[in-house]
């Protein structure tokens, strides 16, 4: 079945934590993500194309994108370090390489683990590749030493002569969720120390320590030595080599980016082994203090330097310029405008996370920097030196990095409504417009659900997130213009502390909440005036409404299989009986979905079990033949002359992984997905009420995507 696939736009988002030119093509550049794979920019288009598409679910791990490495001499050559997470759960890290710009990639395993969304991301980059011989490259590795290859990136071996003090424990660091590994953050070749065809002999490694922490090689990497009077007691994070032979270096307390409070900016000139501090600004000009993300050399003036602070919260994060080598600094911002009319929502964000910050090789007015939700860039940055003002715009049109956490289509109204990580939620009429966030207020940090009443549409509730200080402000809304103007609930149940579950009953009279972090569930018939705790329910459930029945709701445990049905409206709830009662009991990653069509009627599965079609009282009315696994799963149009709504998967039959389809109720299925769109692993999955075969499909990094059947595309 022939599908075209498109991003719900929305523009960014999320973290890019590199950005990478290429020294010998004018607009060639590529973009890393922590969580939602490589980007090309396309300079005939003007949009970043995805490089990593065609990662499928089982190797989902492999969308955080460690680093990123172009051979100088070799345009067509690209290396993704890719590996999101660390943990002992996740899966294997590779060096994926292609020679035609990303088009196409061999993978190589590693036999470390790699971190894209971890601690130290925004440095680098930790993968490099020789500028006179591209068959070798070395990579830095966060708790394994350094690794090189001799043929392109298809095999690696360790370099033992490297200081053990990258596996040492001050090459870690921890936040909030656990210790981590920071290791090796750069590999810097030094080109004017070789010549073409023959391994260069000078490079450089760093590693993320306040101790001594920058280390030379004369031999290729045979041996490595500290470099004599480098500044210690701050970790380095990025070292770019100026057209004199100098270097410059950014440095932090932390690795970032999730925090630092001191930092310092430094140049360094081999040749003399002179050392000197350049920072713009004293970390102490603000109380929490903060460090520097980048700096940033221009390829034709090694006097030309722009650095970013980091963790600057105090009012905000800015671009500081140098024109003479970093004896004198002006903040860009000062004198700086932004244009929002690519991406509207980012009107309300101020640029944080400033990790990586590059001047174009080609020109120097186009400058470019990455912050926690996409890319700013500049084409006027020279006129900043005579006194005028830098016009930014976000560079992100085809770059979708959002988290969603819930979606919903109704019949009417927008086609698509979301709730989304870090960004609250959208409402999309036109599904290539990046629209506003949802209209405050309330403002969530997170959009965790979202629901609408069947009978009436235009009646929707969504829960989200608050971060301190509004920890006690209400986390749940209720809109009744299809999502255009939301209003708070009146009060919070007397318990829970998150956003969680959140549900509608088909007339919209009543409103099911499953706090997080609460023992009970609860239920209000007067928009949060009182609410009442459900009776038989415990904690850390998800509820969802009956489509057709206004009386009927169910709750369920992903964790453990338990289901649950209210036929009171929600007052009470009593364990789902049965042969289907029990189906998911002992599972994981369970699903529960009422039917579109039928009152009463249910379907379940989980990453290990099929598709099962039952009811409230238990029975299991249908087994779908085929589907042994599910990622996601949901409802669309029906087919011409068909009753039955279309029925949408993201998961296994026969084997063999994908999206597919049903138009006769589970009885026979096509593929809609192809070897080119994957996505990764699919978390949600709805069909559209209005068109027949679109869905739309949340990924979990790459945004939101929607696939519709070729014939019927406009």
């Amino acid at each position: 079945m022939a599908y075209r696939y498109a991003s719900v736009r929305i523009g960014g988002g999320g973290y890019v934590s590199g950005l990478v030119f290429h020294p010998a093509e004018r607009g060639l550049v590529y973009a890393r993500t922590d969580v939602g794979g490589a980007y090309r920019w396309d300079q005939a288009s003007g949009q970043w194309v995805s490089l990593t598409d065609w990662i499928e679910a089982k190797d989902t791990n492999l969308l955080g994108i460690d680093s990123l490495a172009l051979d100088p001499s070799d345009k067509e050559w690209v290396y993704l370090a890719a590996g999101t997470y660390t943990t002992p759960t996740a899966g294997n890290a590779a060096v994926l390489r292609s020679h035609d710009r990303g088009a196409h990639f061999e993978r190589a395993d590693l036999p470390f683990k790699l971190g894209g969304n971890e601690l130290g991301r925004g440095n680098g980059e930790r993968l490099a590749v020789d500028p006179h011989d591209g068959r070798v490259l070395f990579l830095g590795s966060r708790d394994a030493g350094l690794w090189r290859s001799d043929d392109h990136g298809a095999h690696w071996s360790k370099d033992d002569s490297f200081p053990a003090v990258a596996t040492s424990p001050s090459a870690t660091a921890t936040n909030s969720w656990r210790p981590q590994s920071i290791g090796i953050v750069f590999v810097v070749f030094e080109p004017a120390s070789g010549k073409p065809g023959v391994p260069t002999p000078v490079l450089y490694a760093g590693v993320s320590t306040r101790e001594t922490s920058l280390f030379r090689s004369t031999d290729g990497g045979r041996s490595w030595s500290a470099i004599p009077g480098q500044p210690t007691g701050l970790r380095p994070s990025h070292m770019h080599r100026a057209s004199d032979g100098s270097y410059v270096l950014s440095y932090g307390d932390e690795p970032g980016p999730d925090t630092m409070s001191d930092g310092a900016v430094w140049r360094w000139q081999p040749k003399g082994n002179r050392w000197t501090d350049i920072t713009p600004v004293s970390s102490k000009s603000t109380p929490s203090g903060f460090g520097w993300g980048d700096v940033a050399v221009d390829a034709s003036n090694p006097d030309v330097l722009i650095a970013s602070t980091h963790h600057r919260y105090e009012p905000h994060d800015v671009l500081f310029r140098t024109i003479d080598g970093g004896r004198h600094w002006n903040e860009i911002f000062a004198r700086s405008s932004f244009d929002h009319s690519n991406a509207q929502w980012t009107s309300a964000h101020t640029p944080h996370w400033m990790t990586t910050v590059a001047i174009d090789p080609f020109d120097a007015d186009h400058v470019m920097f990455v912050t926690g939700y996409g890319i700013w860039a500049s084409r006027d940055m020279r006129g900043f030196d005579k006194g005028g003002t830098v016009h930014w715009w976000f560079q992100d049109r085809g770059l979708e990095e959002v988290v969603p956490l819930g979606m919903i289509s109704p019949p009417q109204g927008a086609h698509l409504l979301s709730a989304v990580g870090d960004l609250d939620g959208f409402r999309h009429d036109d599904l290539d417009v990046a629209p506003l966030q949802f209209t405050p207020p309330p403002r969530y940090a997170n959009g965790e659900s979202i629901d609408f009443a069947e009978q009436r549409p235009s009646l929707i509730v969504r829960s989200g997130r608050l971060r301190q200080p509004f920890g006690s402000a209400v986390r749940a809304a209720w809109s009744e213009d299809g999502g255009q103007h939301w209003q708070a609930f009146a009060s919070e149940p007397p318990e829970g502390e998150g956003a969680g579950s959140i549900a509608v009953s088909a007339d919209g009279a009543a409103v099911l909440w499953a706090p997080h972090d609460a023992r009970r569930v609860y239920v209000t018939r007067d928009r949060g005036q009182h609410w009442q705790a459900a009776q038989g329910l415990g904690e850390r459930l998800e509820v969802l409404s009956d489509r057709v029945d206004s009386h009927r709701f169910y709750a369920f445990s992903p964790q453990t299989g338990a289901l649950f049905a209210s036929q009171d409206g929600g007052a009470s709830f009593a364990p789902i009986p049965g042969e289907f009662g029990d189906a998911a009991r002992g599972h994981g990653q369970v699903q529960l979905k009422a039917s579109p069509v039928k009152a009463g009627e249910l379907w379940l599965t989980a990453r290990d079990l099929p598709l099962l079609h039952g009811d409230a009282q238990g029975r299991v009315l249908q087994r779908l033949p085929g589907i042994t696994g599910v990622d996601a799963f949901g409802f669309g149009k029906a087919a011409g002359g068909s009753s039955e709504p279309t029925v949408f998967v993201a998961g296994r039959r026969g084997g063999q992984q994908g999206i597919f389809r049903s138009i006769d109720g589970g009885q026979q299925w096509q593929r809609v997905d192809d070897a080119a769109h994957r996505y990764g692993r699919i978390s949600l999955l709805i069909g559209d009420p209005r068109v027949f075969g679109r869905f739309y499909a949340a990924t979990s990094g790459r945004g939101l995507i929607y696939g519709e059947p070729l014939e019927s595309t406009p």
